[in-house]
């Protein structure tokens, strides 16, 4: 059974386009472009996903997902202006799954979409495991063929972010924000370190190379 999945946007030549997008790989899709109507839609319906923008006729996005969350749970990936921080720590905050900033590349927003709806699908993993790498994310420990990878606290949250993660690129900014957190005032560079730090005792000690640069980008694990 295809996914549905409610689109509001109220720039039509986007919303048009996201619609194409989302029946072309196979998803039913509903489109709306006032914030009323948004919520009227989300609370009458039962949708598997919303994409919601934040800038919205009437009522905006973020008090939308507000309302919202006082009686449902549907994964919200939010659409915000790329210089609208304020926007991504309310939306997240509020209960939000995911955000994109515009413009937006649409292959990242799919491969976003597919995992907020295999999250739907089940429960989160409580063990990542990527060949012979296993990441135990309840007793917060790391093994290679049962060997023990000892880890700070930061380089395990970016390991265990990333193979979540596997297979999407992640800008540095986004890391930062999901690892270290929106009141993290420092330069994205740290995110550089720590990858070295994993590198260097996953990578460099097992011969594997796990973590791929994509420059101008940032980072993945891929499959």
């Amino acid at each position: 059974m295809s996914a549905e999945i409610l689109v509001v946007e109220d720039e039509q030549r986007i919303s048009r386009f996201l619609s194409l997008e989302l029946e072309h790989e196979g998803y039913k899709t509903k489109c709306v472009s006032d914030g009323r109507e948004a919520l009227d839609e989300a609370l009458a319906n039962d949708y598997d996903l919303i994409i919601l923008d934040v800038m919205l006729p009437n009522l905006n996005g973020i008090e939308v997902l507000r309302r919202l969350r006082q009686s449902k749970d549907t994964p919200v990936i939010i659409l915000t202006a790329r210089d609208q921080v304020m926007d991504k720590v309310a939306g997240l905050d509020l209960g939000a799954s995911d955000y994109m900033t515009k413009p937006f590349a649409i292959e990242e927003l799919l491969a976003r979409i597919r995992a907020n709806l295999k999250k739907r699908v089940g429960a989160v993993k409580a063990e990542h495991v990527f060949g012979d790498l296993r990441v135990d994310i309840d007793a917060r420990k790391v093994t290679f063929k049962d060997q023990p990878v000892e880890l700070t606290k930061k380089e395990f949250d970016l390991l265990a972010y990333l193979l979540e993660n596997r297979n999407i690129v992640i800008s540095r900014e986004k890391v930062l924000d999901v690892v270290w957190g929106f009141d993290f005032y420092g330069n994205t560079n740290v995110v550089d370190v720590y990858v070295r730090y994993l590198r260097s005792k996953i990578d460099d000690r097992f011969g594997i190379s796990l973590i791929e640069t994509v420059r101008g980008s940032g980072y993945v694990i891929r499959e």
